[in-house]
């Protein structure tokens, strides 16, 4: 029975021991979302696209359709080193006044190509990032708040990035955006 009582301890601190080798492993990793470029267009007809190995990470619009939108781009450093961004293929068309778009699962949205008015079609552009040959992940997606289409800037907060855009009405209906949290299981 002692035998039996000693071997407990023994088994739970090599437990222990296993867990707090593991835990340095993963905190060596820091990750910096880091602004790099913004872009003005024409919110009608145009087809943006973030500079290569960069993500959108903001947005403003002032005005209706026949005014400039400006796109933010970050670019995502994985203990100091560029996360490379290797871009999919553009959503389907939906139309803008009625449009809900999340890219897919650990992706990040890297462009927009909206035509018309609030009737025209809206699309987006997804990307995946990887760092050394793995995956980086996007964890904790969340939605802000509404904001009128026609008057709002909206850039997310440090660490984290667009990964979804709805839209409902004209350029004085709201608008929401999808964000999420770069993160790597390293």
């Amino acid at each position: 029975m002692r035998m039996y009582r000693k071997a407990i301890p023994v088994v739970v601190a090599a437990a222990l021991s296993a867990a707090t080798m593991a835990s340095p492993a993963a905190a060596a990793v820091t990750i910096k979302v880091e602004s790099i470029s913004s872009q003005t267009v024409w919110e009608a007809g145009a087809q943006f696209t973030c500079p290569p190995n960069q993500v959108l990470t903001g947005r403003s619009h002032y005005g209706d359709e026949g005014k400039p939108t400006t796109y933010y781009c970050s670019r995502i450093l994985v203990n100091g080193e560029q996360a490379e961004v290797h871009t999919g293929g553009w959503s389907s068309p939906q139309r803008e006044n009625r449009s809900s778009y999340t890219a897919p699962v650990d992706q990040v949205v890297v462009g927009r190509w909206h035509t018309g008015d609030e009737n025209g079609m809206t699309q987006y552009l997804s990307a995946a990032l990887y760092w050394q040959g793995r995956q980086v992940r996007l964890t904790d997606p969340l939605w802000t708040g509404e904001y009128k289409e026609s008057s709002h800037i909206w850039q997310a907060s440090a660490g984290k990035v667009m990964v979804g855009r709805s839209h409902s009405g004209d350029e004085n209906g709201r608008t929401k955006y999808q964000y999420a949290t770069v993160s790597f299981d390293g």
